[in-house]
């Protein structure tokens, strides 16, 4: 029997046994933590700008002021992760050469194309067009959209999410990437790093909001803020020069100006015998302009050392970054990213207050403040290949994401990746001793698992916990932030906001961590979750 099922027939006495934690967390500071962080004087808290700047001033001066200790290398508050940045320059050129002419693109409403690579032009001329299906190379789901085609110096059209996304029941494709349930293979960065495996000269995603997760305006609206990357040492082999999204309808255009239908190669592409389709006499080039540097960029971490157990870690998470100046939206050109993710930074600084004033806990615990998480989870992916505090003994990475404003405590937990670790079990449990029920996530074609900063910890074995507390995705509250101010301008903090609800869902992740925090339990990853192996190649670390 593996040590969590023995400590599921002990779960009730633990609750039991252990004093009840009252409701702790204060409103009015989660509150005012997320006005500053939100204010317009932090500029949208953009990495390597002044906002950073003023973001991990006031993060450092909170965690000493609460008392702990720092959490980065050699003693310090912070860890410096080495980023590279680009960034629109100019206007760019988007050519595609047809059996029926010519048709030039126009980034923003049709298509948007950027780069990773460090250089400051980046040019594709009559490049062939290859429609790659998904693009998509998974040998453990016995499928490969590229069939040993030979597809160096060219640009790939993929569509968005997995090849079983909407398929209809019965479907012999159904299910095989986890149903509705996107996988990272639907991911557009899977596919960007894929394209790049297969030596490409570009790819573009095929958009649609469905399928997404996301409109084309989200988009498009932060698309000239800066792009950033880890810094790698093979940079030509791990990027191609072009990458972006094209909007379906173009695409559809585009495809049949070489005689081919969108409609009916998205059939094709559902089955695992579908091979790359190659547009007849269609070429494509793109010339743009991008201002390049290497850059530094930094993790905030503080830490509560364990009483019984100070090299065993749990860990809790919240990205600081917003996208700084951008697009300007209504004359406002700020992105203050108050819900996303002021309030998730908000919680982590209390929780910090609540583990810092209360008993000293057994094993250690971790408050990590991210950088980078909006350019694709650098901070995290940066402490994934370089952790402070090994992964190894880190029982579980508790991720922080958006807390909706309000005082209606939601009796609903959103579980992103249900299924997949043992940690929700522990959150399961006290939800429950709450009087509310957990649910899977209501939009797992948006692929949220593979979307926020547990993901490169997981990866690396480190078992997750996402629960998106009282962010159901229902409510009129959630559907009007999402549809309105996701990653816009009008994500702000405003003067009738309130936190109550708030404060009842950060009690409920305190609880849960001090469980984990006083327990000798290692959670694990559920049987047959793609990061199973990972975490069983470290297991003698905690035996």
């Amino acid at each position: 029997m593996r040590p969590f099922r023995l400590a599921l027939l002990a779960s009730a006495a633990l609750l039991a046994a252990g004093p009840a934690l009252a409701q702790n967390a204060d409103p009015a500071r989660l509150n005012e933590h997320t006005r500053v962080l939100a204010s317009d004087e932090f500029e949208g808290r953009g990495v390597a700008t002044p906002g950073e700047e003023k973001t991990i001033e006031y993060l450092v001066e909170q965690f000493r002021a609460l008392g702990l200790e720092p959490g980065g290398p050699d003693g310090s508050w912070t860890q410096t992760a080495q980023l590279s940045r680009t960034q629109q320059s100019g206007p760019a050129t988007i050519v595609a050469k047809t059996p029926q002419g010519e048709m030039r693109l126009e980034r923003g409403p049709e298509v948007l194309v950027a780069s990773d690579r460090p250089v400051e032009r980046i040019t594709v001329t009559d490049a062939p067009v290859v429609f790659a299906g998904y693009g998509v190379d998974a040998p453990e789901r016995d499928w490969d959209d590229f069939k040993g085609m030979d597809l160096k110096d060219k640009v790939l059209l993929v569509i968005v999410n997995d090849p079983d996304f909407n398929a209809p029941e019965g479907h012999p494709v159904a299910d095989r990437f986890d149903g509705r349930a996107m996988t990272f293979y639907g991911r557009w960065t899977y596919k960007f790093e894929e394209a790049a495996r297969q030596g490409a000269a570009g790819v573009l995603v095929i958009h649609d909001d469905e399928g997404a997760g996301y409109g084309w305006s989200v988009l498009e609206g932060s698309s000239t803020a800066p792009d950033f990357d880890i810094v790698r040492e093979n940079w030509a082999a791990e990027r191609v020069p072009a990458q972006g999204w094209i909007q379906s309808p173009v695409a559809e255009r585009l495809l049949a100006a070489a005689g081919l239908d969108l409609g009916e190669l998205r059939q094709q592409a559902r089955s695992a015998d579908f091979r790359p389709v190659e547009l007849p006499g269609t070429t494509m080039s793109i010339d743009f302009g991008q201002t390049h540097a290497n850059i530094e960029s930094r993790n905030v971490l503080a830490r509560v050392p364990g009483a019984e157990r100070p090299d065993e870690t749990v860990m809790y998470g919240a990205h600081w970054d917003a996208y700084g100046r951008a697009t300007p939206v209504d004359g406002d050109d700020i992105y203050n990213g108050a819900v996303d993710n002021a309030t998730g930074v908000a919680a982590l600084l209390e929780l910090a207050r609540l583990f810092k004033e209360g008993a000293p806990p057994e094993r250690s615990v971790v408050f990590v403040a991210w950088t980078a998480e909006e350019a694709g989870l650098l901070g995290a992916e940066f402490y994934a290949a370089n952790p402070v505090w090994p992964l190894e003994t880190t029982v579980t990475n508790i991720n922080i994401d958006s807390l909706l404003p309000g005082t209606e405590v939601s009796p609903e937990i959103v579980v992103i990746g249900p299924g997949k670790s043992e940690t929700e079990q522990w959150l399961q449990r006290r939800a429950e001793a709450a009087g509310r029920r957990l649910i899977p996530d209501p939009a797992p074609h948006a692929g949220g698992f593979y979307r926020s900063d547990h993901f490169p910890l997981a990866k690396k074995g480190v078992p997750a916990l996402f629960g998106v507390a009282g962010f159901t995705g229902h409510n009129a509250a959630s559907a009007d932030y999402v549809a309105n101010r996701y990653h816009k301008p009008s994500d702000e903090w405003t003067s009738d906001w309130t936190m109550d609800a708030a404060a009842v869902d950060v009690d409920l992740l305190y609880a849960v961590g001090r469980d984990m925090a006083d327990s000798e339990e290692w959670p694990a990853w559920n049987e047959g979750a793609e990061f199973e192996a990972a975490r069983q190649a470290s297991a003698a670390a905690r035996e």
